[in-house]
């Protein structure tokens, strides 16, 4: 190739200085080389790592439009239309990241693998046979400065030789390394062009390939979709504007026509009467909070009605909290020392007063009608605003202050008969409803004559509770759960079960099919509809005991136990579908007519229900082998006794045997000659018992010779 210099090989033997020279340019030219190659390798290392990040990050872009769906936005519904836009758009920039992964593939192959290739091998390489021929020179030069010195006086024959093998080996070193050093370093300057221009060639016909495949990729077909999103966009745009406008108008409006309501207290009270048939009101109150004997202070809050009860909530608040039940309370307007348009709610058992304060007097007045409707129950009927019509007059009654401390005291108290009524409501709501409650139809939630219990009442015989009812006369504290207070517990503690768990009882109800698998998951629907329409909200808190004998619920305070259930009679357990903290099981028992009686209680738990329906599980599992291995020991022990008896029976038989013996022994005895005289002419005679011992001992000794 013209125009390429060379180092003159056939001169490396004589190593003039004039070669020495052109080395030393050839050398510098290197040296460029390789400045100028790094900078290049790192520029080009910059577009590939900068591709790289460009294709994850299209990547990523792509995936994140595809799970748009999955997003669960609090203002954002299924809106299908812009779903499936960004499906469309996830897709072209998913065939985007493909065409960039390639581009990256190929850079990495026609890019950086030649350059990599000439900066790691061939400029090291020189780098290398620029040392080893410095130090091959180095050598050179001490061996013929050695041949210089020999002494020409004394002539050493071995020493002469040594110096001139030096030198033959040292020259021939040099020449040899000079050679392959010249032949690299013009072998560098066809290199240098090469090495510059492949990896340009490979980056240039990379980019070709990665716009050929962009544009077969985005066709016509996608030119379409881009300009039909483009003039949506464009719509949506021009809606908004639109839409803004209509909201500054209405600004405008309602700053001119609010003005009059910005005045906490209304100027022309004929202009806003007050409205007296509400059942449900909201808006921001002050709650009076005792801070000591005598202070207090005043918080606002944001106080609302739901059902029956007094609702508040703070500001940044997600849910609100209960303040006071309504239902049978009394409401009345107060006279407070440091604040005006004050009334006051009580409980319908006396016990907690809430203290509130209102904007203005018309704000008071319907806060009270309001609170007085929903104490009658007014809001449970179809028409309530004709029924709330009807007890306005006991509302205007109820808004003038009460002018003394006295008067309020009086009025806070209830009356027994609201007490009593209140209580016997609340204890069971199936079973005696109120006549507000009669409006209801409760036949879409229970079965016919199947009323729901949703507080805890043992069973207590007649006897326990005239008993009880001669304590509670007498001054002494009576159990309402029908148990003794010094009562001890029936069941063993050396059960091999014993699990505690913190239940809350939500209710039972009487169910008809007792195995099938639908009916604790059914009385839960209804007992919790049933909760929520009654606006029942209180739950008795217990510990509930499982063993392998029976449940127990246990008062947490007096460690009374409340009810008791065999664990023979629970039918099925099972927990909530969804809700795992709720849970039931049946109980089926002999009711007094004789036939069965089947009984659901759901309960509320703070661990997992399914804990406890397993709990119970395995305990009537324990139960089952407990009475399976009774079983087989009362069945050993009636063998041990047919064993036993048979033992008995077969002795005296033995015994009746060995009699028979005797007697015939005796009988045989006595049936032989008379015995002959003796010498003195007197007759022997044998008693029985001689005659017996011997006959005895001739049978002890027959039984001695067997035996032998």
């Amino acid at each position: 190739m013209p125009g390429i210099e060379k180092l003159p090989i056939e001169e490396t033997l004589e190593d003039s200085p004039q070669t020495r020279s052109l080395l030393g340019v050839f050398e510098e030219d290197t040296a460029a080389i390789s400045n100028y190659c790094t900078q290049l390798y790192q520029a080009m290392q910059r577009i590939y790592d900068a591709q790289n990040e460009l294709s994850a990050a299209t990547h990523l872009t792509s995936r994140l439009l595809k799970e748009y769906d999955k997003q669960r936005f609090p203002l954002g519904g299924d809106d299908e239309v812009m779903s499936s836009t960004l499906q469309q758009f996830a897709k072209v920039i998913d065939e985007l990241s493909s065409c960039h992964a390639v581009l990256s593939t190929q850079l990495a192959d026609a890019m950086m693998f030649p350059i990599t290739q000439f900066k790691e091998r061939d400029l090291k390489e020189i780098l290398t046979l620029k040392e080893v021929f410095q130090i091959a020179s180095d050598d050179h030069d001490t061996a013929i400065n050695r041949y210089s010195r020999l002494s020409k006086r004394r002539d050493n024959d071995k020493l002469r030789a040594e110096a001139v093998e030096d030198v033959y080996t040292s020259r021939k070193k040099q020449h040899q390394t000079m050679m392959h050093y010249f032949c690299s370093l013009n072998t560098l300057q066809y290199k240098k062009k090469t090495a510059l221009l492949e990896p340009l060639l490979g980056y240039m016909q990379a980019q070709i390939s990665f716009f050929k495949l962009g544009s077969e990729n985005l066709t016509q077909q996608w030119e379409e979709f881009l300009g039909t999103i483009g003039t949506s966009v464009q719509n949506v745009r021009r809606e908004m504007e639109e839409e803004v406008g209509q909201m500054q108008q209405s600004i405008q409006e309602m700053e001119r026509s609010c003005d009059p309501l910005y005045a906490p207290c209304d100027p022309d009270p004929a202009h806003s009467p007050v409205c007296r048939n509400l059942t449900r009101k909201q808006g921001y109150l002050y709650i009076r909070n005792k801070t000591g004997l005598v202070s207090s202070s005043w918080e606002r809050q944001y106080f609302f009605t739901q059902g029956g009860n007094l609702m508040q909530q703070g500001r940044g608040e997600v849910a609100g909290g209960l303040v006071t039940d309504l239902d049978n309370c009394s409401v009345m307007a107060v006279d407070c020392d440091d604040r005006r348009f004050c009334f006051q709610v009580t409980s319908f058992d006396g016990k907690k007063v809430v203290t509130l304060q209102s904007e203005s007097r018309k704000d008071c007045e319907e806060w009270i009608s309001t609170i007085n409707n929903i104490s009658k129950r007014i809001y449970l009927s179809e028409n309530a605003e004709e029924l709330a019509a009807r007890v306005n007059q006991s509302a205007l009654e109820a808004v003038t202050p009460s002018p003394s401390f006295q008067q309020r005291h009086e009025s806070m108290r209830p009356s027994s008969k609201g007490r009593v009524g209140r209580a016997s409501s609340i204890s069971s709501v199936g079973s005696e409803p109120s006549p507000a409650l009669s409006v209801l139809s409760l036949d879409a939630l229970v079965a016919p004559d199947t009323p729901i219990q949703f507080d805890i009442i043992s069973p207590v015989s007649e006897e326990n509770s005239g008993q009880s009812k001669t304590a509670a006369q007498s001054g002494r504290r009576s159990n309402p759960f029908g148990e003794s207070g010094d009562s001890t517990s029936e069941d063993s503690e050396d059960s091999i079960l014993h699990q505690l768990f913190i239940v809350r009882f939500l209710g039972s109800m009487e169910v008809r099919a007792a195995e099938s698998a639908d009916v604790i998951s059914e009385t839960m629907r209804q007992i919790l509809a049933a909760r929520a329409i009654h606006n029942i909200f209180r739950m008795t808190e217990s510990h509930l005991l499982v063993t392998c004998d029976c449940l127990k619920l246990i008062d947490p305070q007096t460690q009374v136990t409340r009810l008791r259930f065999p664990l023979s009679s629970v039918v099925q357990c099972s927990s909530h579908q969804d809700n795992k903290r709720l849970f039931g099981f049946v109980l089926q028992s002999a009711s007094e007519r004789g036939d069965s009686r089947a009984v659901c209680y759901i309960f509320e738990s703070n661990n997992d229900g399914e804990k406890i329906c397993d709990s119970i599980g395995l305990a009537k599992q324990i139960a089952f082998h407990s009475e399976m291995d009774r079983k087989a020991v009362e069945k050993r022990k009636e063998q041990d006794k047919a064993k036993e008896k048979q033992q008995e029976e077969l002795s005296k038989q033995r015994q009746i045997e060995k009699d028979l013996e005797e007697q015939s022994r005796l009988i045989a005895a006595s049936s032989r000659p008379a015995n002959p005289p003796g010498s003195d002419g007197q007759f022997l005679v044998l008693s029985n018992s001689q005659s017996e011992d011997s006959d005895a001992g001739e049978e002890g000794k027959k039984r001695g010779e067997s035996e032998a």
